[in-house]
Formats: structure tokens, C-alpha cells, sequence
């Protein structure tokens, strides 16, 4: 692996990380166009997953795509769908090298597409930050390979732990700095959940403000018997952003209907016991095609998810304040008798935000 392979596939990598939260349920590729050490085409994949990213960048190389190399974040579709294959046109361009991370787990691909570049004579490097590329393209894999969502868990809670006093009064806990970066993870993923009990209290909007996106994630609602104000934001605004909710299969027919009409999309999910089954919920979310979820709470979610074994990324706000133990818990409870029990997470990155402490967590 070489040192000139790194730093391309870098700017790949970067490229695609543009793409996250609005390519779903397709992948967000990078693509760069390399002749003679000189970039001359590039591109990540659109708004809605297509066109790909190898079509963007061999659109803008055009002639001088001829003999490039192309350093691609994932294996070039080999399918026919809404566009011919990427590995085809990479052909047709007449591009000598390819340089790609690692197979597609897509059974529709799955190294069909590296078969089709060595089959015409272009010669293929895999293994290229190949560790990188999988924790960009995390979602993406998860949902191929296990069918369900990558799941990012957020919490912002005092030095002890609390989303709340004892009252319910949570705004604000952490500073106008936290929330800001709260919103640019919400616009890179494809959806934000939260459970029944969230969107009871705090009536929240879940939407991406004051960052300039011209698009917004879908908003996920858990909740078994849709027990949901028809006159929250969330009902308000169903015509305009997304909205989606998990129910059960005892949710009153008057309520799905009401929603449905609000323009809501109804997600009829499994339970277990007296709860939503967290695994079914998740399931339907990736059959419905989103690969990246960030999920903002409850505690009674939150819980679930950890327990379940459901939650691929934590990320936490901390702020300087302490609320007490009659505050309400970020996480509900998870019936852990001994510590070897508890979910346990690899720390990635901590990092001031502000007034505030960002730590990122991620599952072993």
C-alpha cells in the first residue's frame, strides 16, 4: 500500500463523508480521477443516491479519464438498476487502475464489479484504508449485512448523568455550542428517533436548523400505542419534513388513521413482552431503506437499544453541572446485577465543544 494510494483514497474518503445522512438507501461513495499525479476528476454520490460517484467524477474528467486511475470508497456496482453499472463505465472510460477499500457486501455486487474491471484488463488494489472506509460506510454495511440501521445513541446530560430535574425541566443543560453540533450530526444521518416519551415532554421539532442543508433527516417516533399529541410539531409538520412512527400491532386503527392522514408513514412493528420489540423496530427501518439513525432518546429507548446490544455508536455531551440523584436518568434501567454484564464501548475521541465535553464511544 502506498503512500500516494493513502493520501488519494483520503480525499475520496472526505468526498463521500459529504454525501451522509442524504444518499439513502444507497451508499455515500467518493470518487477521485488520478493521470500522471493530477486530480482531474472527482465526485460523491447525489442527494438520493444517484448518479454514483464514479459517474460524477468521470463526467467531470471526461477525455482525461482515459488511463487514470480511479480511487473509488467502495467496490463499483456490477448491477443493472436505475443507472448502468458504475464498473462499466469505468471501463468505457478507458480508466487503467482502480483502488477500492474492499468488496461491496451488497449481494448484487459482492465483487462482481472488481471481476468486471480485471476481466477488462484494469488492474485492481483493494485493502486501501480499508478500516477507515468502514466506519464511514458503517450504515451502509450494516444494513446489507444484518439488515438493520447503524445506530448512533446521543446523550447530553449533567457531570451525574441527568437529561432533566426531578420536575422534567431540561433546557438547556449543555450550551448553545453543544446544540449546534448536535444539529450537524442530525444532518448526517438519514433519520432521528426518539421515543414516545420524548416526543410527549418536549415536543420536539427534530429537525436541522441553522446549518444551510437543503435537506432533513426522516423523524422516527417508537412509540407501541401512537399515544402522540396530534397537535405536536411532529403532527404540524409530517406534509413537510418526514415523519415515521413505530407502532404496535394493538395501536388504535383511529390513531394510524389520523396519522397516516397527517402524512406520517405508519411502521407496524413485533413486541416483546408489553414493549416494542427494539430488533423488529430496527428491522423495519432498514427494510424501509435507512442505513444511519441517531437516536436522541429516552431513557426507556435508550435502554432498550443497550440492552438489546443495538447501539454501534455512543456520543455524549457533558456539561459542568450537577442536577442530583432525584434527576431523571439519561439511560432507564437495564436490570445489571454485576459490571460484567453491563455494555461495554471503546472510546474514540473526547474533545471540548464549547462549555461542554464531547465523547465518542464505539461498540466493541
Amino acid at each position: 500500500m502506498s503512500q500516494t494510494d493513502n493520501r488519494y483514497m483520503r480525499m475520496a474518503l472526505m468526498l463521500g463523508r459529504r454525501g451522509q445522512g442524504n444518499t439513502w438507501p444507497n451508499p455515500a461513495v467518493g470518487c477521485v480521477l488520478v493521470r500522471e499525479g493530477r486530480i482531474v476528476g472527482r465526485g460523491w454520490t447525489a442527494p438520493g443516491g444517484r448518479p454514483h460517484a464514479e459517474a460524477q467524477a468521470l463526467a467531470q474528467a471526461g477525455d482525461a479519464a482515459r488511463g487514470s486511475t480511479a480511487y473509488v470508497t467502495l467496490e463499483p456496482c456490477a448491477h443493472h438498476g436505475h443507472t448502468p453499472p458504475c464498473a462499466e463505465a469505468l471501463i468505457a472510460a478507458g480508466v487503467a487502475r482502480v483502488v477500492a477499500p474492499f468488496a461491496d457486501s451488497d449481494p448484487r455486487v459482492s465483487g462482481r464489479g472488481f471481476n468486471m474491471l480485471r476481466a477488462a484488463g484494469i488492474s485492481v488494489t483493494t485493502d486501501v484504508l480499508a478500516d477507515e472506509a468502514g466506519r464511514d460506510l458503517a450504515g451502509f454495511l450494516c444494513r446489507t449485512e444484518l439488515g438493520r440501521p447503524e445506530v448512533t445513541l446521543k446523550l447530553a446530560t449533567s457531570f451525574d448523568g441527568r437529561i432533566a430535574t426531578a420536575s422534567g425541566h431540561s433546557q438547556w443543560i449543555t450550551g448553545a455550542d453543544a446544540r449546534r453540533a448536535v444539529h450537524g450530526l442530525r444532518a448526517r444521518h438519514d433519520a432521528v428517533m426518539v421515543g414516545a416519551g420524548t416526543a410527549r415532554a418536549d415536543d420536539p421539532g427534530l429537525t436541522v436548523r441553522d446549518m444551510g442543508v437543503a435537506h432533513q433527516p426522516v423523524r422516527v417516533v417508537v412509540s407501541r400505542r401512537l399515544d402522540i399529541p396530534l397537535m405536536s410539531q411532529l403532527a404540524r409538520t409530517a406534509q413537510e419534513v418526514p415523519v415515521w412512527l413505530c407502532h404496535g400491532p394493538d395501536a388504535d386503527r383511529a390513531l394510524i388513521e389520523a396519522w397516516t392522514g397527517l402524512g406520517a408513514r405508519l411502521l407496524p412493528c413485533g413486541l416483546t413482552g408489553r414493549q416494542l420489540d427494539i430488533t423488529s423496530v430496527l428491522r423495519a427501518l432498514g427494510e424501509a431503506g435507512l442505513t444511519r439513525v441517531f437516536c436522541e432518546g429516552g431513557g426507556a429507548l435508550a435502554a432498550s437499544l443497550l440492552s438489546a446490544g443495538l447501539v454501534d455508536r455512543l456520543i455524549g455531551f457533558t456539561a459542568g453541572l450537577a442536577i442530583g440523584a432525584e434527576g431523571l436518568p439519561g439511560i432507564g434501567a437495564l436490570g445489571i446485577a454485576r459490571l460484567d454484564e453491563a455494555p461495554r464501548f471503546t472510546l474514540d475521541e473526547v474533545r471540548p465543544v464549547g462549555a461542554d465535553i464531547m465523547h465518542i464511544w464505539r461498540s466493541i
